[in-house]
């Protein structure tokens, strides 16, 4: 896999992960990231700008890394935790990066998405996420359903969110283990999931806005289940 930026370069490399080789533009100039490559000796490559921008499509500052592809976890491992957040067929690697992000702010170790239509652990996500990801382990699942049955199995309630036939998102009672599910950008969540949960939670709008971003959303209702358990 290869990522890119000076935030997630830099965190790496202080991690002194395995990196496989480290591509920086010909007038690459950020002597903190420079210090720390020639500390820890890494394998480097120059090139020109134009060479580095055929290499990726976003903002890459001027360094690339090429990093083993990410481990998911798997759902068993997640069974013991106190909170997990589920997203539902989400398609924006920025969101799913911040909502990595906010989720190890405050504390979720436990993150499952679905194999497929839904946006893996790329190089977007692992910039969004900002070196967050060693402490959330994402698992991969083959249906959303099937794991929702587990977790209930485990001991979880589902909790998902919707504007229709819900419940403001405040007056729900969060004791216990709480699975969150936060759904597509346009979708939402999808029927067959709506009705494995055990409560739908909506957040009020008061503007023109009818709804938020699925980053925005999962923060909100993070903080809110994290606030109810005190």
């Amino acid at each position: 896999m290869l990522v890119y930026g000076k935030n997630v370069a830099r965190d790496l490399i202080k991690k002194n992960k395995n990196i496989r080789k480290i591509i920086i533009q010909d007038n690459f100039d950020d002597k903190e990231i420079i210090s720390l490559i020639e500390k820890n000796k890494f394998n480097v490559e120059t090139k020109s700008k134009k060479e580095i921008d055929n290499l990726c499509s976003g903002l890459h500052q001027g360094i690339i890394l090429d990093i083993p592809d990410y481990q998911y976890s798997e759902l068993d491992d997640l069974l013991n935790e106190e909170i997990i957040v589920i997203l539902d067929h989400l398609e924006d690697p920025h969101n799913l990066g911040a909502i990595i992000r906010t989720c190890e702010a405050a504390g979720i170790k436990g993150v499952i998405i679905p194999k497929d239509r839904q946006v893996g652990v790329n190089a977007t996500v692992m910039k969004t996420s900002v070196g967050t990801l060693d402490n959330v382990n994402v698992a991969v699942v083959s249906n959303i359903v099937n794991a929702i049955e587990k977790l209930k199995k485990n001991g979880f309630w589902i909790v998902g969110t919707a504007l229709e036939n819900s419940t403001d998102y405040r007056e729900i009672n969060y004791d216990g283990k709480i699975a969150l599910v936060i759904g597509n950008e346009g979708a939402g969540i999808s029927a067959l999931v709506s009705k494995k949960c055990d409560f739908l939670a909506k957040i009020p709008m008061y503007g023109q806005t009818n709804s938020l971003n699925a980053s925005v959303a999962a923060g909100i209702m993070i903080y809110e289940i994290i606030r109810n358990r005190k």
